[in-house]
């Protein structure tokens, strides 16, 4: 299989090109590993028609994490399923194959390509949006009228402490009304508190995944994610908001701060490169065209100014969307306060750093159980698998997420 693929590239014009490259950097940008893919989708169909046989297809992804093994993605059961996956059908060899039939059958609908990334990214049995066990085992369980009680105890309670110690006994309460489509939409009015105290998300999420889980992001994002996905960013076409990002996120020595800088702090930086490093994904036929990652950065967070009215910015408000960061401070890299805006109510957030309140953002799909904004969807779905281990193996990925996650841990 190595020697099927290398023989390829070395006999096709721009096959050496690829080869140098992998063997100066260990990886590929995007642009060397769409001509690899064309090459050996090229290849395949030219040897065996525009309908290979799946072993064949398969043989061709497994030569290619063979041959380049920093390519293959260390979450997935063989490595190579972004480049071929057999089950699904989807991969990048799969998709340009289908291009190339498309083309060879003149078919007047635009061609499958890349921007088809975020169609196979859907739950299958995980994500924010599925019943599944939970970590917390009560010694025992409330009956009905001990858990009216205990909603109607905390409804009204100055006491946080106990109002937390409430909203732990109706936890398995309040998790089947997530998942019952009559009520879910009444979360917030049956359980107000989480409006006021702090906390309480991360409580739930504690809840359900444990602690382990819960600190993931925190302690992996500093160390293992932030410095290597600016250096993949620095690899990216160099356009004017990823410029401004990666400033931001790993600023000069003898950068001086001025009071008029507009750019975000370096940590909430990083995470918003995540989304130029997987981009937006496709809005389907519906909603054509791709989205651009400062677009769907407003699907993330926004930027009030200190003294603006949370409530006249929720009266704006007029579709009912996914959870979204809303930073009230002097200025974005000067936020004092973080809220998670979801139903039109605003969830204050624990934490006062940025990295804390996207933590806490990215767990609130959870305990709220609402899905990814379909722009982000891919970006979360890595964060979710690759950065909080949940769910790994049961949810269907982007290939890009895989080759991120490739490029980020090899």
């Amino acid at each position: 299989m190595t020697q099927l693929v290398e023989s390829i590239l070395s006999t096709k014009p721009g096959g050496e090109r690829i080869l140098q490259e992998y063997n100066r950097t260990k990886s590929l940008v995007d642009e060397t590993r769409r001509k690899m893919v064309n090459i050996l989708a090229a290849d395949l169909t030219e040897k065996n028609g525009t309908s290979p046989p799946r072993q064949l297809k398969e043989k061709y992804a497994r030569g290619i994490v063979t041959l380049f093994p920093y390519l293959s993605d260390p979450y997935a059961k063989n490595g190579y399923e972004h480049y071929y996956d057999g089950e699904s059908g989807t991969g990048y060899l799969a998709w340009r194959i289908k291009t190339i039939q498309r083309s060879a059958a003149k078919d007047r609908r635009s061609s499958f390509g890349e921007s088809a990334e975020g169609s196979s990214g859907k739950d299958m049995s995980g994500g924010p949006t599925v019943r599944r066990e939970t970590q917390f085992c009560p010694e025992a369980s409330l009956s009905v009228d001990e858990c009216q009680e205990a909603m109607s105890l905390m409804r009204h309670s100055a006491d946080e402490d106990l109002v937390k110690k409430k909203m732990k006994l109706t936890f398995f309460h309040r998790r089947n009304m997530l998942l019952d489509p009559q009520q879910s939409s009444n979360i917030l009015s049956v359980f107000p508190r989480f409006k006021d105290v702090k906390g309480l998300v991360e409580q739930d999420f504690v809840l359900m995944f444990g602690e382990g889980v819960s600190d993931k992001f925190l302690e992996r994002w500093p160390g293992t994610f932030k410095k290597k996905i600016i250096q993949q960013c620095r690899k990216l076409p160099n356009i004017g908001e990823l410029e401004e990002l990666l400033l931001a996120a790993d600023p000069p020595l003898d950068r001086i701060d001025v009071e008029d800088d507009l750019g975000w702090d370096s940590d909430l930086s990083s995470v918003l490169l995540l989304s130029h490093l997987i981009p937006p994904s496709a809005q389907g036929r519906k909603r054509p065209g791709k989205v651009s990652a400062s677009q769907a950065e407003k699907h993330l967070v926004i930027f009030k100014k200190t003294g603006t009215s949370i409530q006249e910015h929720i009266d704006t408000i007029t579709t009912s969307a996914q959870p979204y960061l809303l930073a009230v401070g002097v200025r974005k890299d000067a936020v004092h306060q973080f809220f998670i805006i979801l139903d039109r109510s605003a969830i204050p957030c624990r934490s006062t750093s940025s990295l804390g309140a996207f933590d806490e953002l990215f767990k609130a799909h959870f305990v709220f159980g609402t899905s990814y904004n379909s722009m982000l969807h891919n970006m979360y779905m890595f964060i979710q698998t690759t950065v909080y281990n949940i769910d790994v193996g049961k949810v269907k990925e982007s290939p890009r997420v895989a080759e991120v996650r490739a490029r980020l841990l090899n």
